[in-house]
């Protein structure tokens, strides 16, 4: 998609919420088929996201060039290949991209935007409060302590894919480990919190 409206104007910056460098380094330019051409920024204390409300990665969000969000955090996969898991094909999200970018056709209404940009609820509020904390703490040596305000933020948000599974490198995870097939699990009887497409 950015191969293709490029030249009509698209600009793409990808926000990796890694906590480490060298992981998200390799994911940007070693691990696709083709390396990535556009910017990667590395956002490890998840600045950006609580800011935009990413809880799920990948994640796109649509800001035009007045800096104003036209299309808050959604799902929107690349393509087709994970259909199974998402629930949803990408192509009516390409559609509405390519609508956007070549003809000004906002994809929602400014009310809807407005509704979906809700600030978060204080447990969740305190949540991402203990994960800062908490990396802020391992980072600079005091793992015991920065593992227990972890445990905190687990327990406060257990639906939110930036904190659950986020940690697990730093708890010595797999992030596509049995930890994380559990915690999928959990979320999909839930009933898929926080994945609108």
């Amino acid at each position: 998609m950015f191969e293709e409206l490029a030249a009509d104007g698209l600009a793409l910056i990808a926000i990796s919420l890694d906590e480490d460098l060298d992981a998200a380094r390799f994911c940007a330019r070693e691990e696709t088929t083709v390396p990535l051409t556009f910017t990667v920024l590395i956002d490890r204390d998840h600045q950006w996201a609580e800011r935009y409300g990413v809880v799920n990665v990948p994640t796109t969000i649509w800001v035009d060039e007045r800096d104003r969000v036209v299309r808050p955090p959604a799902i929107a996969p690349g393509d087709d290949k994970f259909i199974d898991f998402v629930g949803f094909s990408a192509e009516p999200h390409h559609a509405a991209l390519r609508e956007w970018v070549r003809h000004g056709t906002l994809p929602m209404a400014d009310d809807e935007v407005q509704a979906r940009r809700a600030a978060p609820d204080p447990r969740l509020q305190l949540a991402r409060a203990e994960r800062r904390l908490a990396m802020h703490l391992i980072r600079n040596g005091d793992s015991e302590l920065g593992h227990a305000h972890l445990g905190e933020a687990l327990a406060l948000a257990p639906d939110d894919w930036t904190i659950q599974r986020g940690s697990l490198p730093v708890r010595g995870k797999d992030p596509f480990g049995q930890d994380f097939f559990d915690f999928y699990e959990r979320w999909q009887a839930a009933g898929r919190p926080g994945y609108e497409p």
